[in-house]
């Protein structure tokens, strides 16, 4: 994985004045965590915009403020709702000795011998992990790889996937990942009249939400 490293200064504008800063370019940002009580921070919104636009909220990123460094994670992103650019980031600081939870993105890679040649029709039942792991072992996706599934009713656990020895998987080894499947639609065609029986549905995505905002700054 390569090192990514987001410079930043201390702020001490909070609340309403902090759209002047958006004004300027600037992101206003936060670093939390465990063993540090909450730094306020404002980067250069551009160049912060394009870096952060190709992590995922597992991807390890260094804050350098004032001299001292802080590998952190993404835990939220608050953008415009109008222009889709951020409006502010919170940042979790982790320990690089210390083990941590989070979630990782799953990423559904290769071609299915079910889907291509039987049109069947793959359901992803999860699209994140639970996973333990040190900072530095964190992965940015998981890959799953559907080319196991060559048949109608084939699916993929989570026993299935292949993954480092230093990261443990939180989650059921027997909990399905993706399966697939097929709509069925029956006719029965009589004297004037014709039935079709109810198509499969698919499963609840799963979904992983927002920590929090920061001291009010983006209440208007």
């Amino acid at each position: 994985m390569e090192k990514v490293v987001l410079k930043a200064d201390k702020r001490d504008v909070t609340g309403k004045q902090v759209k002047a800063l958006r004004r300027e370019g600037k992101l206003p940002a936060v670093i939390y965590g465990r063993h540090l009580e909450p730094i306020s921070i404002v980067m250069e919104a551009h160049s912060a915009g394009l870096a952060l636009s190709k992590l995922t909220s597992s991807s390890l990123i260094t804050i350098e403020v004032d001299g001292a460094s802080y590998p952190t994670l993404v835990r939220e992103r608050q953008r415009d709702y109008i222009k889709g650019s951020l409006t502010h980031v919170d940042f979790l600081a982790v320990d690089m000795n210390e083990k941590i939870r989070t979630s990782v993105g799953l990423a559904f890679v290769g071609v299915s011998g079910a889907v291509k040649d039987y049109n069947g029709i793959l359901v992803h039942n999860l699209e994140r992990l639970e996973v333990e792991c040190f900072p530095g072992d964190l992965p940015e996706r998981i890959d799953v790889d559907i080319a196991m599934l060559k048949q109608i009713g084939d699916l993929i656990r989570v026993r299935d996937l292949s993954v480092s020895d230093k990261i443990r998987l939180l989650a059921d080894p027997e909990e399905t990942i993706a399966v697939v499947t097929i709509i069925k639609e029956e006719t029965a065609q009589g004297a004037g009249n014709g039935e079709a029986a109810a198509a499969e549905t698919s499963p609840e995505l799963s979904v992983e939400r927002g920590k929090k905002a920061d001291e009010g700054e983006e209440k208007k």
